[in-house]
């Protein structure tokens, strides 16, 4: 008689037959780090589009360009292995500013939501390529 165990499909991202999933990690992970970037870049050159958008908030121009040097922090360490699930961590809590931001000031559902979707995207790309963060976390059925 053999006994059944359930398996988590997580479980073995790190052995050599879910490489395509390591990637997949990777470059969900690439997506979060170039747009992430590219956002807290354009706060703090202070690109005029952004400083347009960035007055319905009442924010001052200095005030955008430390959210985007915080921005820029935040992304450093969720770019570097080691510390990424730190940075998701910090992302996490910049995102939510940003949606409490959006909601203060009555945005449509989708800008207020949109952190949101970026935030579990950031998540899902760690959580797919952290063996580590998988085991804290696991899958049941």
């Amino acid at each position: 008689m053999s006994a059944v165990t359930q398996v988590n499909p997580m479980s073995n991202v790190g052995g050599s037959d879910s490489k395509a999933l390591i990637w997949v990690g990777r470059i969900l992970s690439a997506i979060v780090i170039l747009f992430a970037a590219f956002d807290g870049i354009m706060k703090v050159i202070q690109e005029p589009h952004v400083m347009a958008a960035s007055a319905e908030f009442h924010f001052t121009a200095d005030q955008i360009v430390l959210i985007g040097a915080l921005m820029l922090v935040c992304t450093v360490l969720y770019a570097i292995p080691r510390t990424a699930v730190l940075g998701a961590i910090v992302l996490t809590g910049y995102l939510g500013g940003a949606v409490l931001a959006n909601l203060h000031i009555g945005h449509p559902v989708f800008e207020c939501i949109f952190p949101v979707i970026f935030g579990v995207l950031a998540w899902g790309a760690i959580f797919i390529r952290e063996p580590r963060l998988r085991e804290l976390l696991p899958l049941r059925k």
